[in-house]
């Protein structure tokens, strides 16, 4: 791809991609001309020739993926997309580029890359074979199956297991994570598949990353050092509305319990590895320095949950302030002198491997890492507790990721177009203009083409108490099944918080003619594909269930919401964000809190309507939409289809 037309000849180019007749019309399955879908993809080649960052909201069925990859392949241009979630990755580089490369007639090549940890290290995986305490600890059938992927797969790429497990713990042991990279020095670096990919993406030209690699990327960068993506002319970054929350994970600073169970087992296998490498005396050495690591590590968190002062539950973030960890001060010490002592004892040890100097450097960047966390000074960061299963971290989040984003991704990419189906709010983008640090942007809006009157009703309860009463759970549950009666299960019903799932599942009758799947009995794919399947299940889930995912036809017909999403104050980060809007004088409610649960309320509404033959209910459980002044905000936002308070209206809906 070389050189770029100019702006009338690009405009037109798209102009005819997408008309009646034209390339798309004829070689891509299911295409349809519509009308907003050209108005977006002209407006993104205007952006490209004229270098400017594009905000353009998208409403479900614009086909917004063509929209943006049309002219981005057309502008001649280098082309980063990045999407939140891996599905859509996969979708755009194994269809939709495949699709527009045959359709347009262009010799475009393309690269998918993820992060690290979905690919195989080639010398971890060798390690792993010879290593027979690892065999032991895996089903022979496992092991085999796995040896076997590893000599024949050409990418390495963990997704192509697909008959395995998604949470294999055995993929912990031989995943080409940045922790264990020993870089040029590995003994299998230019067969690395992670090294391969990059050289992949540096010549190709369109490249398609998730948020998480690009925002990981970006904080690699931050440090001065070479990151994995190669610089691009034109970024497009679907699914926009994910970026601050990806961000604030990739941008902050965490130490936990398995992070260092992870370098003492590594370093253990290094040791191993090494062999006779290391003198008698540089091995007890080193595993002198090992076991304090261990005890220091043990000791530390156990203090910081006792300076708690009350049990931790099994997932819950706890926010920290500057001197609650007085009672820990000590036992931290001693964890950064026993990293100090492990990194210097290696450092010092004749004929230590680059596998136990890789241990070396990261001791070190624990160690910097934990120094950094115990100090709890930086007031840019709001510093925090978290429990994850039996696991304990330590954490560091930013409270504003606005510099951070505008300095490291928009301001470093000639054009950026970010583009989401919920970008605005009230017609306004100010909210997520301020979030991501967008200054000057051109804003477009293109509301979904679905006959929503048609296709959907909105179903809001005559009486229900207030979310906070004691009453709302099982009033919630008669609504749930008296909807889900009429609907014939066919449903996503979506919580807000585990405990409302918890309970809403237990008051569930075991009579109930439905399936009923609960997140977290199985990997999400796996529910998903059981969902699909069955054709009348029931789904109960959280969070990760609002958004990316997507099952057209009959087997999703309704989905319930139990609440206005609003993100808990409770919630560390969020509670600093209140604190620092409330601190510039500005209303926090208004400004943050409704803005962020009307988008979120939409993305979980939007998992009803995908296509132009879906039908279905929506159902929102909260009275506050009719009794509190902020509703007005709720219901202007949702989609316009009837509303009703009648539950004998969705049977009759449905009868149609």
């Amino acid at each position: 791809m070389h050189g770029a037309p100019e702006v009338t000849a690009l405009e037109a180019a798209v102009e005819a991609a997408f008309a009646p007749g034209g390339p798309l019309s004829l070689q891509v399955p299911e295409y349809e001309p519509r009308p907003g879908q050209r108005a977006m993809a002209a407006a993104v080649a205007r952006s490209i020739q004229q270098g400017r960052v594009l905000l353009a909201e998208a409403g479900t069925g614009i086909g917004k993926t063509l929209a943006y990859l049309v002219p981005a392949l057309l502008s001649g241009r280098q082309v980063l997309v990045s999407t939140g979630t891996k599905t859509l990755q996969e979708q755009i580089f194994e269809k939709d580029l495949r699709e527009l490369r045959s359709a347009l007639g262009l010799e475009v090549t393309a690269a998918c890359l993820k992060g690290r940890a979905n690919y195989l290290c080639l010398h971890r995986f060798d390690q792993f074979r010879e290593n027979p305490l690892s065999l032991a600890l895996v089903e022979p059938e496992i092991a085999d199956r796995l040896s076997a992927w590893g000599r024949e797969t050409a990418t390495g790429d963990r997704s192509e297991l697909d008959d395995l497990p998604e949470d294999l713990p055995v993929w912990g042991e031989v995943a080409a994570s940045s922790e264990n990279c020993l870089g040029p020095s590995c003994p299998r670096h230019e067969p690395c598949f992670v090294t391969r990919m990059r050289q992949r993406a540096a010549e190709s030209d369109v490249v398609v990353v998730n948020h998480h690699l690009l925002c990981a990327d970006a904080s690699v960068r931050q440090a001065a050092a070479a990151g994995v993506i190669p610089d691009c002319d034109v970024a497009i970054i679907d699914e926009a509305h994910q970026l601050e929350e990806v961000a604030t994970q990739y941008f902050g600073v965490a130490v936990s319990t398995f992070r260092l169970a992870d370098l003492l087992r590594d370093a253990d296998r290094a040791l191993l590895a090494s062999g006779e490498a290391l003198d008698e005396e540089a091995l007890r050495t080193v595993r002198g320095a090992l076991a304090a690591v261990a005890d220091g590590s043990a000791r530390f968190f156990d203090a910081v949950r006792l300076g708690r002062g009350d049990a931790l539950r099994v997932e819950e973030r706890v926010r920290l302030a500057p001197d609650s960890l007085s009672e820990a001060h000590a036992c931290g010490t001693a964890l950064l002198e026993a990293l100090d002592r492990l990194q210097g004892e290696v450092g010092l040890a004749r004929g230590a491997t680059e596998d136990l100097r890789a241990i070396a450097r990261r001791a070190g960047e624990i160690r910097d890492d934990l120094r950094f966390l115990v100090r709890a000074a930086d007031a840019d960061y709001v510093y925090y507790l978290e429990t994850r299963g039996r696991g304990v971290a330590l954490r560091a989040s930013p409270i504003d990721v606005s510099g951070v984003v505008r300095d490291l991704l928009l301001d470093r990419l000639p054009v950026t177009i970010l583009t989401s189906a919920t970008l605005a709010v009230a017609g306004s983008f100010a909210y997520v203009r301020g979030r991501l640090g967008i200054r000057d942007a051109d804003e477009m809006s293109v509301p979904s083409e679905f006959a929503y009157r048609e296709q959907a009703i909105l179903y809001l309860p005559q009486r229900m108490p207030d979310p906070r009463s004691p009453l709302f759970p099982a009033a919630a549950t008669r609504e749930v099944l008296q909807i889900l009666e009429r609907t014939e299960g066919r449903a996503f019903v979506l919580f807000t918080s585990y405990s409302m799932l918890r309970e809403v599942e237990r008051a569930l009758p075991p009579s109930l003619p439905y399936p009923v799947l609960v997140q977290g009995q199985a990997p999400r794919s796996v529910l998903l594909r059981r969902f699909r399947s069955l054709g009348n299940a029931v789904l109960l889930a959280t969070s990760s269930f609002w958004q990316g995912v997507d099952v057209v036809g009959e087997a999703l017909s309704c989905v319930i919401i139990d609440k206005i999403p609003f993100a808990s104050p409770a919630d560390p980060v969020t509670a600093a964000r209140i604190e620092a809007i409330q601190a510039r004088g500005e209303s926090a409610f208004t400004e943050y809190q409704v803005p962020l649960a009307v988008l979120t309320l939409l993305q979980g509404f939007g998992r009803l309507i995908r296509h132009r033959q879906d039908r279905g209910v929506l159902a929102l459980l909260d009275p506050r939409v009719r009794t509190k002044g902020y509703g007005a905000a709720f219901l202007e936002a949702l989609p316009p289809a009837p509303v009703t308070s009648r539950l004998d209206d969705i049977t009759r809906f449905f009868a149609r």
